[in-house]
């Protein structure tokens, strides 16, 4: 059973689209600040796994503002929690500032290393240094397992899009005020919105390599 560390229903309605025998886990890690969301969401698989004992997924989105220099990105949930959505809508729309990006980091870990692929793999080797492989995804290697590494594989998706009055009744977070191909990620339905989304394409690159990932 893959273990997917979030409250949100609709995060486990999108993985059940792409993965077996996932289950919603419970469990408030803690949120480092940072400018990367795969650091961020490295980071949050790792004291999962350690909470859970077991094959934890972690994913940090985030909306991105191009006329913002790609605020808000990894504040997003803070900046909404804060500002609200439709005031980031208003904001955006106001200085014309309306082309956007929808990114997402899926992080997955399960306590051993991994062979190398494309996918980068975030290295803790918990001397309070953090060793991020470049882009090529190098392996984390069974040594640096061995001396206490917790190695995190990352799988990344985006879409683009644009800023527009808040339409639609269905998604969550910034969704209303998405547009991508004429529709916000509000008016379609959950399947229409997993086909396209972020997070979905994300999830659908985890899961092409997850499931040949040895048990």
């Amino acid at each position: 059973m893959l273990r997917y560390v979030t409250t949100n229903e609709g995060k486990i309605r999108e993985a059940e689209e792409y993965l077996e025998e996932v289950a919603a886990v419970d469990y408030d890690y803690p949120e480092i600040q940072a400018d990367s969301m795969r650091t961020i969401a490295a980071e949050g698989a790792r004291a999962a796994y350690r909470h859970v004992e077991a094959p934890v997924v972690v994913d940090d989105a985030g909306l991105f503002l191009e006329g913002f220099d790609g605020f808000p990105g990894p504040y997003s949930s803070y900046v909404e929690d804060t500002l609200g959505v439709e005031r980031v809508g208003r904001l955006a729309r106001e200085e014309d500032a309306t082309r956007a990006w929808f990114r997402c980091v899926v992080a997955y870990c399960d306590g051993d290393g991994f062979e190398a692929t494309p996918e980068p793999v975030d290295t803790d080797d918990r001397r309070g240094r953090n060793l991020s492989a470049d882009d090529r995804g190098a392996a984390a290697t069974d040594d640096a397992v061995a001396e206490g590494a917790l190695p995190v594989r990352l799988f990344a998706g985006s879409v683009p899009g644009r800023i527009v009055e808040p339409r639609g009744e269905d998604g969550f977070g910034y969704d209303p005020i998405f547009e991508h191909d004429g529709r916000t990620m509000a008016e379609m339905s959950p399947a229409e919105k997993n086909a396209v989304s972020h997070r979905g394409r994300a999830l659908a690159s985890f899961a092409e390599w997850f499931v040949d990932r040895e048990p």
